[in-house]
């Protein structure tokens, strides 16, 4: 994993004179996960409510030397009932962001769209990767690579505007997101090349709003200026995107393992659409990136609060 190139490090300073986040965590049962919410509110960047077995918790903590202090913790028989808790305090209004412990996703998000008791808005949930990629000049966002499988246009359009809301919510006033495909070109063959145009003309429109979007472009079409302009392309984007929009979930997982394994990557997880910011972060993940996903998900949270009066989407 990358050892800082200082573009989380920009995420953190941002969240530096931020109250802390009240956090609803589902059942931190595991070592890594236990710690990652601990550490972030350490760090003051969120403030841990605990939703498990509590004799679990407790036990976990004591063999892994985590100081739990005076962190609340809600007593909870096994994991569907830990989602379904943490998921009731944040519609209670006692938390402003929930967080992924070491139970599936599944489970978790099983919670958060269920129909009665979830976290639904009329916005298509997706996922983020926020990455900081070693050799690219700003952190990353690439969308979506772990909810959505095959996405229609209606649903690439939410997609697209959870992902320009959040990068919004982190400081930037106009993103640049590239719609990607295999080429530059829209053919009947392709059909993400179609769905690329087709966002294109619906940000015209005002269907999709708060960025410049362009495509479809090939991958080095849109990362690279030198490779645009070999193709004859002209973009505001090409070169300088904040979000790579892929046209389906296994095109934009490879996409964020490949940075992360090949490019020495680190990624910070996050769910937008909900009423609330969720933060999804895996075993795998190292402290820098846990940490990181925490600061996207406080400075969303904190731009929740300032636009509560309005439809929240991020």
């Amino acid at each position: 994993m990358s050892t800082g190139t200082g573009k989380y490090e920009r995420l953190l300073r941002q969240c530096a004179n931020l109250d802390p986040v009240p956090t609803a965590v589902a059942h931190p049962c595991e070592k890594t996960a236990l710690a990652g919410a601990i550490e972030a509110g350490q760090a003051g960047l969120i403030t841990p409510i605990l939703v498990g077995p509590a004799g679990k918790i407790e036990d976990i903590a004591r063999s892994a030397g985590i100081n739990l202090g005076k962190t609340e913790i809600i007593d909870t028989p096994h994991s569907q009932a830990s989602a379904a808790k943490a998921v009731e305090v944040v519609r209670g209004g006692r938390a402003e962001l929930l967080m992924k412990g070491s139970l599936h996703t599944d489970e978790l998000l099983g919670a958060v769209v269920a129909r009665e008791t979830g976290l639904r808005t009329g916005r298509r949930i997706s996922h983020v990767f926020v990455m900081d990629v070693p050799t690219y000049h700003k952190v990353l966002i690439v969308t979506d690579a772990a909810i959505n499988i095959s996405p229609g246009l209606e649903e690439k359009a939410d997609i697209c505007q959870n992902a320009i809301d959040l990068c919004i919510s982190l400081g930037l006033a106009r993103p640049k997101i590239a719609i990607l495909a295999a080429v530059e070109t829209v053919t009947s063959k392709m059909p993400s090349t179609i769905d690329a145009a087709a966002l294109c003309k619906m940000a015209e429109r005002g269907q999709i709003t708060g960025g410049v979007l362009d495509g479809p472009l090939a991958f080095d079409n849109a990362i690279s200026e030198e490779a645009a302009e070999m193709k004859g392309i002209v973009s505001e984007v090409a070169g300088d995107p904040d979000i790579l929009l892929v046209p389906d979930l296994e095109a934009g997982n490879m996409l964020a393992k490949q940075l992360s394994f090949l490019a020495n990557a680190d990624s910070a997880g996050l769910v937008l659409g909900a009423r609330v910011p969720i933060v999804l972060t895996s075993r795998a993940d190292s402290l820098r990136s846990r940490i990181a996903s925490c600061a996207v998900a406080v400075l969303a949270a904190h731009a929740r609060r300032k636009n509560i009066k309005s439809p929240v989407h991020a």
